[in-house]
């Protein structure tokens, strides 16, 4: 079932964070090179906790979007504005309960949320090299836009394309 988040008080963040165990992994691994394994993810873990506490939650028109089944979150993602429309970020299944379509059912429960806004178009970021995730975003409608990503400071990444969902 989806469930939307818009702050917080309303996340059940070590669920959250068990669906971000594998980027939790890797970024804590990137961070904090000297750190244990178990302190790699602590330390990335708290940064997570305050990037959405002061930073994410703040930003107006923000929120998480959770797949839960049986009070377990198993897939997520974050919603926020972006050019003339939504930018989805961060799309994550459990590691262990992939290929089960909960990442599908996210996005297409989400579309139909969005669409009682009127919303018109999603855009997403999508690594090249992510071909799950890719595939993922095309079987939910999406396409590729751009052969790159562009953010909203003006960044580009090449490594990455500009996916988007026309309402």
């Amino acid at each position: 079932m989806l469930k939307i988040v818009n702050g917080m008080n309303q996340l059940k963040f070590s669920e959250l964070m068990y669906v971000y165990s594998e980027g939790n992994r890797e970024n804590g691994a990137e961070r904090y090179p000297n750190l244990s394994v178990d302190a790699q993810i602590r330390e990335a873990e708290f940064d997570f906790y305050n990037y959405l506490n002061d930073v994410f939650f703040r930003t107006e028109g923000t929120f998480y979007a959770i797949w839960e089944e049986n009070h377990r979150y198993l897939s997520a993602l974050r919603m926020e504005p972006y050019k003339d429309g939504w930018l989805l970020c961060a799309l994550e299944t459990v590691p262990n309960e992939r290929n089960r379509g909960y990442a599908s059912n996210l996005i297409s429960c989400l579309f139909d949320y969005l669409r009682t806004f009127n919303m018109k178009i999603v855009y997403s970021h999508v690594s090249k090299d992510n071909y799950a995730s890719i595939a993922t975003h095309m079987k939910c409608g999406f396409q590729i836009e751009k052969d790159h990503a562009v953010y909203l400071d003006g960044s580009v990444l090449h490594s990455c394309y500009t996916m988007a969902y026309h309402m």
